[in-house]
């Protein structure tokens, strides 16, 4: 999850760093999926500490939800890209990456979680 996390948090600041050069506005807004990127970096940094990794990536889930939930107002607006009439096309496109990205996170955090507690849980065999 550490390396995951990490990877998914660089696509984020690259995604973030082309939609604000390529958008004509130069709005910090298109900047969002690169910050929620860097704390995804920070966190999956933070939990390549076998004793830290828990809570870091507890933390990462909780970023990536709320990036999730922040995107979903511009990727409501999908259907406008493809009829060509959005106002702000490179926002759609930004926010509907961003939101792939996080659900895929979000959705192996929750598969490691299950995994890991699984694991707690068979008793040892003893032969």
């Amino acid at each position: 999850m550490p390396l995951l996390t990490i990877l998914i948090g660089a696509a984020l600041v690259v995604t973030g760093a082309v939609a604000y050069f390529v958008s004509d506005t130069g709005s910090l807004t298109a900047l969002i999926p690169a910050a929620v990127g860097l704390l995804l970096v920070i966190a999956g940094l933070i939990a390549r500490n076998p004793k830290l990794r828990k809570h870091a990536i507890h933390g990462a889930l909780a970023i990536s939800l709320l990036g999730a939930l922040g995107s979903l107002m511009n990727v409501a607006q999908l259907g406008d890209l493809f009829a060509g009439t959005a106002e702000r096309p490179g926002a759609i496109i930004s926010s509907t990456i961003m939101l792939v990205l996080l659900v895929a996170l979000i959705t192996a955090g929750v598969r490691s979680f299950i995994a890991a507690r699984r694991s707690r849980q068979t008793p040892a065999v003893t032969g």
